[in-house]
């Protein structure tokens, strides 16, 4: 698509959160976000009744960005893993594909190396699923079906009224 963004479907997204819940119970993290690289939630998994994750994801978000500029003047492309470490809980964002973020929150009771080995086995398999996901986009843009509901409605609609 034009403007470089993806449709997620109801099966695409049920993949992807049994890909994320699978990931929890193996690093035996608290919960996880898939969050776009403008701060939008994408989904979420595990215990996440206590966070404000629309604001956490677009916080989320920034520090990826910063951190994208931090990398430009060292020379690095893009830092593709960054790691908060607190007191009690941390914070283990992985990139995924050119869009989105991996980010899993998890304590003391697991390690940053179950963590990061999880984490980047779902970032592969959820790659996969995008790029199904854009291939299916770009499929419809070449026979015409842009996904835009909304104008697709109002065609048929002038096609009906028209006769």
């Amino acid at each position: 698509m034009s403007d470089d963004s993806l449709i997620i479907y109801e099966e695409e997204l049920t993949q992807i959160d049994t890909l994320i819940s699978r990931m929890l119970k193996g690093a035996e993290a608290k919960c996880a976000l898939l969050v776009d690289k403008d701060g939008h939630l994408i989904t979420r998994q595990g215990f996440t009744h206590s966070l404000d994750t629309t604001a956490l994801a677009a916080l989320l978000a920034g520090s990826f960005a910063s951190t994208r500029e931090i990398a430009r003047l060292v020379g690095e492309s893009e830092f593709s893993v960054l790691f908060h470490q607190g007191k009690k809980d941390h914070i283990h964002m992985t990139l995924v594909g050119e869009r989105s973020i991996l980010v899993v929150i998890f304590d003391d009771r697991t390690t940053i190396g179950m963590v990061r080995l999880y984490a980047k086995e779902t970032a592969v398999q959820m790659a996969k699923i995008f790029e199904q996901i854009k291939g299916k986009s770009d499929s419809r843009e070449q026979t015409g079906i842009t996904g835009d509901f909304a104008a697709q409605a109002e065609n048929k609609l002038d096609d009906i009224f028209q006769d």
